[in-house]
């Protein structure tokens, strides 16, 4: 088993409007994008379970022609609300990171 993180090429989080979160996971080539994808291992429910959500509230999308894995989550808070500790989203990609991958 490997972790994502260590397979991807990038994994990033951001803002998509004020109330979802959306994440990117990029990877170098065919080869290892094809692996991840393959394996089974990422999914709209694991996604889910990392924010601890139920996976109707996870859009989850393979992107094969960018090598890329994109999922989209509702905000736990507003951007802006006062209880927003990360008001552009970029912080929100660590639980990702260290998913196991066959």
């Amino acid at each position: 088993m490997t972790q994502l993180a260590e397979l991807a090429r990038l994994i990033r989080s951001k803002n998509a409007g004020p109330f979802e979160l959306t994440f990117d996971i990029m990877f170098d080539d065919d080869a290892t994008y094809q692996r991840v994808k393959r394996s089974g291992t990422l999914t709209r429910e694991v996604i889910a379970q990392c924010y601890g959500l139920h996976p109707d509230k996870v859009k989850f999308f393979f992107c094969d022609h960018a090598f890329a894995i994109k999922a989209s989550i509702p905000r736990p808070y507003y951007q802006g609300d006062p209880l927003d500790s990360d008001g552009h989203g970029g912080q929100q990609y660590a639980p990702l990171m260290s998913i196991e991958i066959a």
